[in-house]
């Protein structure tokens, strides 16, 4: 079908989606994708029976398949969001941009830095929607907190930093995530969000990063074929920008036992702007006008969110700007280049624990 004929269908039809993985987080598209008015799962593909089995669940009529590339060949789907394990994605990757599917692919974009280059390459070729689920931009308290700091609520933003003290990795099938041959790393798999919000709130380059981190409680006790999982629960990553701007990220995969699970907090000359999750919380302290105890407090809702899920609305608002731009043709929200950075950071984060110094981005870029 020629680009013109399909955009018009899709302007007036039922926008398609094929998903490649059902398994958690696979699952977890799908239902937001039932709650979205204009849209429908109409296919989905993953090789263990049980994942499809959750998926037909939860599906009208889909399409099941054990090979996603069937899926591909299907004529079922307008795009594909591809939710399979992280050293799969360049691989998936690779047949996905072989076609004219729009693709939005899970965070994060792949393990290696090559190999997110390589897949630039080959999107570099389509005029199709190539997006990454970096989807924590869309929380509404992390949303308000962005555009505070873009229109100057806190003057010239000068420290950032982000907490997340959360539950340990959950199972996953073949136990995949339990090492980092398989996940990239925990500050690449987990932490490219975090570095993505670091670049997106600074809005500057990174430039030097510096680590300390552990596998000190999690995972210690497990054996899988012979091996114990090697897997970072633990640390601090502190990130140098060229304008001046630092940030912190301070992880514990260990700390359930808490309130918030994400924290963030920007801090420039003028003031502090701060968001708690899931409290959904905003509060905003400006410098002469609060003082300690008396910030401005507000509680962050979006009124377009029709399923909450496991990430307090925003994968449903990341597929309202997905089907958006695959409609209009519009650059995506969150490119390639954006899913590069974020596994970059986690790179040169890994890079700094393991050789006990500062890592230069250049080194990893």
């Amino acid at each position: 079908m020629c680009p013109t004929k399909q955009k018009e269908r899709w302007m007036n039809q039922q926008f398609r989606y094929g998903v490649i993985g059902t398994g958690m987080m696979g699952v977890e598209h799908i239902m937001n994708i039932n709650h979205i008015d204009g849209a429908s799962v109409t296919a989905y593909a993953d090789p263990y029976e049980p994942s499809r089995a959750n998926a037909a669940a939860i599906t009208a009529d889909a399409a099941g398949f054990a090979d996603y590339r069937d899926m591909l060949e299907s004529g079922l789907v307008d795009a594909v969001v591809i939710v399979t394990p992280n050293h799969t994605h360049v691989d998936v990757l690779a047949d996905v941009l072989a076609t004219d599917l729009h693709v939005l692919v899970e965070k994060p974009l792949c393990t290696t830095v090559a190999d997110c280059r390589f897949t630039i390459e080959r999107a570099a070729k389509r005029n199709a929607i190539t997006w990454v689920g970096l989807e924590y931009r869309y929380m509404p308290p992390v949303a308000r907190l962005i555009d505070e700091v873009r229109k100057g609520t806190v003057g010239d933003l000068k420290m950032l930093a982000i907490r997340e003290h959360r539950f340990p990795f959950l199972p996953k099938v073949d136990n995949w995530n339990r090492f980092n041959r398989n996940s990239g790393g925990t500050l690449v798999e987990k932490c490219c969000h975090f570095f993505d919000l670091m670049n997106q709130i600074v809005g500057s380059d990174p430039v030097r990063v510096m680590a300390s981190g552990a596998q000190d409680v999690n995972h210690l006790d497990e054996v899988y074929d012979g091996q114990t999982p090697d897997i970072l629960d633990n640390a601090y990553v502190i990130v140098d920008f060229a304008n001046g701007a630092r940030s912190l990220l301070d992880l514990s995969m260990f700390a359930e036992a808490t309130y918030n699970q994400e924290e963030i907090v920007a801090v420039g000359d003028k003031g502090k702007v701060e968001a708690f999750i899931p409290e959904m919380l905003l509060r905003i302290g400006r410098r002469g006008e609060h003082y300690i105890g008396n910030a401005e407090q507000h509680h962050v809702s979006d009124p377009r969110i029709k399923f909450q899920g496991h990430h307090h609305g925003s994968s449903y608002l990341e597929h309202l700007d997905f089907i958006a731009a695959c409609r209009s043709g519009s650059a995506p929200s969150v490119d390639l280049s954006d899913g590069l950075l974020s596994v970059a950071m986690g790179v040169a984060a890994h890079k700094s624990i393991s050789e006990g110094r500062a890592v230069q981005m250049s080194e990893v870029l």
